[in-house]
């Protein structure tokens, strides 16, 4: 059983940063493509980083990044990270670890965690 776990979430201010990170558990970290997403109430999920199975693509970043997060994923401990700095009031958030398979593309069957809320005050 695909388990995700997020934690790391908190209320912070304008330009502050936040480290996420997302254990895992049920599968094989590393065929999976692991990804953080963020919601807002009435707006849809959206996508922040992509971090690829190893050995394929490279990682992808929102736009809206803008240089100010890294994800990364620890293959021995089979968990992902998301390091924030330069946090600002868009970023306020439910924030979202997805695992999907790195055979299926972005329409196919994922997983996902409970969210970890992000909340930053101007």
């Amino acid at each position: 059983q695909v388990r995700l776990v997020e934690s790391g979430g908190g209320l912070v201010q304008s330009g502050d940063s936040l480290r996420l990170s997302c254990e895992t558990s049920g599968f094989t970290f590393s065929m999976f493509d692991m990804s953080w997403y963020r919601q807002v109430p009435g707006k849809e999920r959206e996508l922040v980083a992509l971090a690829p199975a190893p050995g394929l693509s490279t990682t992808t970043y929102a736009d809206f990044v803008q240089g100010r997060f890294t994800i990364s994923r620890d293959e021995d401990d089979d968990a992902v990270y998301l390091q924030m700095s330069d946090l600002r009031p868009e970023d306020t958030a439910m924030y979202y670890c997805n695992a999907r398979y790195k055979y299926y593309d972005s329409n196919g069957p994922s997983d996902w965690g409970q969210g970890t809320q992000v909340t930053v005050s101007s």
